[in-house]
């Protein structure tokens, strides 16, 4: 039987959800369990270092991968990687030497990089697909609309997933602990990986083979785009990838769950925003599909929010109020913001290239989020208190997200916006 495109994509985002709850269960269990086992929080970032910067070399290589051999490749890659890394860490005991646990959950965060980057790189290609196998009679301006209508859907949806996952996370170290947990969650992975086996090899494949120095994009949108996610993800993972939720436990001497529930519900409403993105442009009058300046509206409106939280905390306000609340304006705001780039990034390409390009945009999104990682162990440890580390996150994370604007004037005009 032959899937339409449709088809196709869903059964790339089905594998997409799946992976992506035990990637964010994954990324809750190391945080905590290392945390537990009296990691410091520059130790725990460096857990997530080759995480990090694997997901830099494989949104790089994997794009032109994808293109040259077709994204179902990438596709079963990524998801038999995620398997194997899950595995790996079953047999990780305490008993350990550090040195040996450090060392060995790095090599398994890696391939779990890979896989991640892979998964995700593969899923954002195949909505280009898609929209491409519209009907030819179809205004450019409708496929425009469609177009970041199944992003911010695939989008919002994926982030969704996550914060269930960092809830997962939380709640599977508490009921089983850490060696079980990944175990279970291996299993889940691979009944999702059957689903994928009917897909087409061409799907993605360029119909001429892609050059290795093609690697690079050619496009001035691309490369401004990319430079401007750099630093709007690296403004996001300075605070919430490893200070928050270990500020959270040592201030407020929250359980593990309640951790993972509080940051899941999070990334589950961002999702939420990021997936209701076109509709909520539509409530405040914007018709058309968006262009470089609703990048520099929201990088601007972002820029104020860690600095006003970061005032709170010093200020002494209650702390749970002012991270609540502090969260809740920055998920809104950094999910438009992160939405509309998801959309311009496979606006600014043509079907032909898609992966090419969104591997390379993606490979600065990874880029953002390894420096933001180690920053966010690093400046933490800067304040002789929690409130302090905290504090210094929140201004670094400002700084970034004031670095992502800058970067964003640079933007040109959307040819196809209307």
């Amino acid at each position: 039987m032959k899937l339409s495109p449709l088809q196709q994509y869903g059964i790339v985002t089905a594998n997409y959800w799946a992976f992506t709850l035990t990637d964010g269960a994954l990324r809750m269990l190391v945080v905590f369990h290392f945390h537990q086992l009296g990691y410091t929080t520059l130790e725990i970032a460096f857990l997530f270092l080759f995480y990090e910067l694997f997901g830099v070399l494989t949104n790089l290589y994997g794009g032109w991968i994808g293109a040259r051999y077709g994204l179902r490749l990438t596709l079963w890659v990524g998801t038999l990687l995620q398997i194997l890394a899950l595995l790996m860490l079953m047999p990780v005991a305490a008993s350990w030497p550090k040195l040996l646990s450090v060392i060995y959950v790095m090599t398994a965060q890696a391939i779990s990089g890979i896989a991640k980057d892979l998964n995700k790189m593969s899923a954002k290609s195949a909505i280009k697909t898609v929209v491409s196998e519209t009907p030819e009679d179809q205004q450019q301006g409708q496929q425009q609309q469609q177009l970041f209508k199944w992003v911010a859907i695939l989008t919002g949806s994926k982030n969704a997933l996550k914060g269930v996952g960092f809830f997962l996370g939380g709640v599977l170290l508490t009921a089983f602990g850490f060696n079980a947990a990944v175990g279970w969650m291996a299993a889940g992975l691979a009944l999702a990986f059957l689903l994928t086996l009917v897909l087409p090899g061409e799907i993605g494949k360029m119909k001429s083979k892609p050059a290795f120095s093609s690697l690079f994009s050619k496009s001035q949108g691309i490369n401004v785009l990319s430079l401007a996610r750099f630093f709007l993800f690296g403004a996001r993972d300075v605070w919430f990838v490893v200070a928050l939720p270990v500020f959270l436990e040592a201030s407020l001497g929250w359980s593990f769950w309640e951790i993972g529930g509080f940051l899941g519900l999070w990334v589950i409403g961002y999702g939420i925003v990021q997936g209701s993105a076109p509709g909520l442009r539509r409530l405040w009058g914007q018709t058309t599909s968006p262009g470089a300046s609703a990048v520099q509206f929201w990088s601007a409106l972002l820029t104020a929010i860690p600095a006003l939280i970061a005032v709170a905390l010093w200020r002494q306000v209650d702390v749970a109020v002012a991270i609540t609340a502090g969260l809740a304006a920055f998920g809104v705001v950094f999910a438009m913001n992160s939405s509309i780039h998801s959309y311009m990034v496979l606006a600014y390409t043509d079907a032909e290239s898609v992966s090419l390009n969104v591997g390379f945009y993606y490979m600065a999104n990874a880029a953002g989020r390894l420096v933001g990682t180690l920053l966010s162990g690093a400046v933490f440890m800067l304040g002789r208190t929690e409130a302090a580390g905290m504090q210094a996150c929140l201004w670094a994370s400002s700084l970034l997200v004031l670095f992502s604007w800058f970067s964003s004037l640079r933007l040109p005009a959307m040819r196809n916006a209307t």
